[in-house]
Order: structure tokens, then sequence, then C-alpha cells
């Protein structure tokens, strides 16, 4: 597929997550993406992620509301659900990675699609999802200690939340490798460094690299 043609499906998509319409959405992923031969992984990043990114930019310049942004998410949400059965699994490397997003963070989608990354990487992944507070993580993490930790933020005023998520994991296993990503990180270059944490995966691909990387598989 060319890079027009997929332009067009991503533009088509997001035109059916602003108007809600799940089956549409879901029908342009799999009939004009998957069995038109697009790797699932450019679906993820070139169409779902920069889906995101439009609403995103949107919602912050007031073109679309609150309510529209959760529609439009609720479908993106749907159809990483959906694409989930179809992802190609590397064979088990034996590492399993925790996923979470920080205390607060309620937008998901894009930790949802780095465990996807990292488990067609053949890790296994315990994906914890939304707003988790610090104490909570650190009793997952007291309970079942990963080879890695991986932590999200998208908003920027959650980057407090990043550091006691941080904070709160090293009090419990303090030699854990802490990797860190999310599209807060656009307003907070080199806060990596300062957290002293062991990388920051800039998105899904990176993440994935990193972690082989860091984990030796």
């Amino acid at each position: 597929m060319t890079e027009d043609a997929l332009s067009q499906l991503r533009t088509r998509y997001l035109a059916a997550q602003l108007a809600g319409n799940r089956k549409e959405a879901l029908r342009l992923l799999v009939d004009d993406g998957l069995l038109r031969g697009i790797p699932l992984q450019l679906i993820h990043l070139e169409v779902i992620q920069q889906a995101q990114y439009e609403i995103g930019r949107m919602w912050q310049e007031n073109i679309i509301s609150v309510a529209q942004e959760h529609l439009a998410t609720a479908v993106s949400q749907l159809a990483l659900a959906h694409l989930y059965r179809h992802l190609p699994r590397d064979p088990s490397n034996g590492k399993v990675v925790m996923v979470s997003c920080v205390e607060g963070e309620l937008h998901e989608v894009g930790a949802r699609m780095a465990s996807d990354f990292l488990e067609m990487a053949g890790f296994e992944v315990r994906f914890l999802g939304a707003n988790v507070p610090a104490e909570h993580l650190a009793r997952m993490l007291r309970e079942e200690t990963p080879h890695l930790l991986a932590l999200s933020v998208t908003m920027s005023y959650h980057l407090p939340a990043l550091r006691r998520a941080v904070e709160a994991a090293r009090e419990v296993a303090p030699h854990l490798p802490i990797a860190v990503g999310g599209h807060a990180f656009r307003w907070a270059p080199g806060l990596e460094k300062e957290l002293h944490v062991t990388f920051h995966g800039k998105d899904a691909r990176e993440l994935v690299s990193s972690a082989c990387r860091t984990l030796g598989v």
C-alpha cells in the first residue's frame, strides 16, 4: 500500500471515529487494512495511533468536546481489542513485562498498543490499564515482580504521578528495570534522565527494541 493510500485509510478511520461508527471503523481496519496486506503493526502505528494524536489535537484546540474525544477514543479501544486476536506472535522469550498507566491517567490506548507490540515480540504482558495508584502498583510488584516495568503517561499534568510511581516501584523492587513512555514526554524532554529510569520508549517499536536489549532477548 502506498503512503497516499495509507493516509486515505487513516482519514476515513478518523471520520468513523468522530461519528462514533464502530462498525465502519472495524470494517476499514480489517477489510481495507489487514485483508489488503497491511501489516498489523502499521495499522497500529500509522492509522490508529496517528488518528488518536489528531483526536488529541482537536480536543486541546477545542475543536471537539470532551464527550466527542471519549466517543472517538472508545472506537480505538474497541479496534485494538478486536485486532488483538490477529496479533502475529513470536515464540515466548520467557520475560514478563508489567505495563501500567500512572495514577489519574485515563488515556490507555498507547499503553494497550505497547502491550500488543510486546506480546508480538514474545514477551508475556501484565497490562494493568488506566489510572493505577502508586501504592496499588507497588502491591502488584510485591505479588509478582516482572522482568521490566513500563509506565505510561499521556497528559503532562500527570507527570508528578509518574514520579510517585517510579519511587513506589523502587521501594519494592530497587533493581527492577523501569521503562517510561507516552505523549507527555513531548512536553518534558529529558525527564527520563532526571528520573534515572532504564530507558524511554518513544513509541511501541522503540519500547520493544529497548526491552529486548535490556533483557537480553
